[in-house]
């Protein structure tokens, strides 16, 4: 049932650039084995990709006016959110806008989530809706309420959920998809819901635990998944260390283990790492990860990942760099941006 994916010519092809980037940043920026990344290098990575995030955000919303989508609009706005709340300038008007659209999209499919048919990307498009106005503050109500209903009868006869589409590495990971659910309905269900969500909590708990992840995807969503629905302490640490067992020499994670290491796979490493609390900003394993990231951003702030997912949506430009290759790229560079303002400290005076 679940089975890992590899494309051949891709992965070659990003093997070759992703050494060539990795090469010329390192050289670039002459980063020592041993040297700790410091707060002004972390400041000055983060304002250079805060730009390109809000341009790529604001161009999809222009683009698909109808749709919200993960990578160009849920992800660049929760790192823009964390942003915020460590005092970096962000355009709030902006992050209110797609806050609301992001309502209005799972407002709209409202009877179809009641009816448990849901939208296009199923559980991984309506986790990440819910994810997203859950780190703004957003509270239950009825459209919140209306898509935990959908996420409860949504694969209602297995332990896990599944994501509705093959586009690796962000779409394709049971983890992923039964995190996203999981998250949504411990967030978002309400009292009258609460004994069918405890139910499949206890049926998802026992698959996380007996399912052995694969690709480093697998690994960053077990790990959520199994700190959220607090598993035992020890198995949440063994999970947070079958991860970092992952991390390279560079400092960086691939997304497979045949691969290099890119900033998609880095950034969720690290994120997931400090948000369950398994180490700190200043624990090396983060501070390499960073030095890692740090070094592989590219001169105009953005980073580079090549695409393993074959396309099927019409293209369009949305302000972000590196063409085909855009969407998981600002993907990454919304990981890799959140993973360097978790090592700084909130902002006494940030809010929602």
């Amino acid at each position: 049932m679940y089975s890992s994916v590899s494309i051949c010519g891709r992965i070659i092809r990003g093997r070759v650039i992703g050494v060539t980037i990795a090469l010329l940043s390192l050289s670039q920026s002459a980063l020592a084995d041993d040297q700790l990344p410091t707060s002004e290098m972390i400041d000055q990575s983060i304002r250079k990709s805060l730009p390109l995030l809000e341009r790529g955000a604001k161009g999809s919303l222009e683009q698909r006016k109808q749709c919200f989508n993960c990578h160009n609009q849920g992800l660049p706005v929760m790192a823009l959110l964390t942003a915020r709340s460590r005092g970096f300038p962000v355009d709030s008007e902006h992050i209110k806008t797609q806050l609301q659209f992001t309502a209005d999209f799972l407002s709209r499919n409202k009877q179809r989530y009641r009816e448990g048919e849901g939208q296009n990307g199923q559980v991984d498009t309506a986790g990440y809706a819910l994810w997203t106005l859950d780190r703004a503050g957003w509270k239950p109500e009825e459209t919140t309420t209306a898509v935990a209903e959908y996420l409860l009868i949504r694969e209602k006869d297995h332990d896990y959920w599944e994501p509705d589409a093959n586009r690796p590495p962000s779409e394709q990971s049971l983890f992923t998809s039964t995190y996203l659910a999981l998250r949504g309905l411990k967030t978002f269900g309400v009292p009258d819901q609460i004994e069918r969500i405890d139910a499949r909590i206890e049926r998802a708990r026992q698959w996380l635990m007996k399912t052995t992840p694969r690709e480093t995807e697998d690994l960053v969503f077990r790990l959520r998944a199994l700190h959220l629905i607090n598993a035992s302490q020890e198995i949440v640490r063994q999970a947070a260390s079958d991860l970092k067992q992952r991390q390279n020499e560079d400092g960086g994670w691939a997304q497979k283990e045949e691969m290099l290491s890119d900033a998609y796979a880095t950034g969720t490493a690290l994120v997931a790492l400090q948000e369950t609390g398994d180490i700190s900003s200043d624990n090396p394993v983060y501070s390499k990860g960073l030095l890692y990231l740090i070094s592989s951003q590219l001169e105009d702030g953005s980073w580079h990942v090549i695409s393993r997912a074959r396309p099927f949506q019409t293209y369009y430009e949305s302000g972000y760099p590196h063409g085909k290759d855009q969407f998981i790229s600002i993907a990454a560079a919304s990981w890799c941006t959140t993973a360097l303002l978790l090592a700084l400290p909130a902002s006494a005076s940030s809010s929602h």
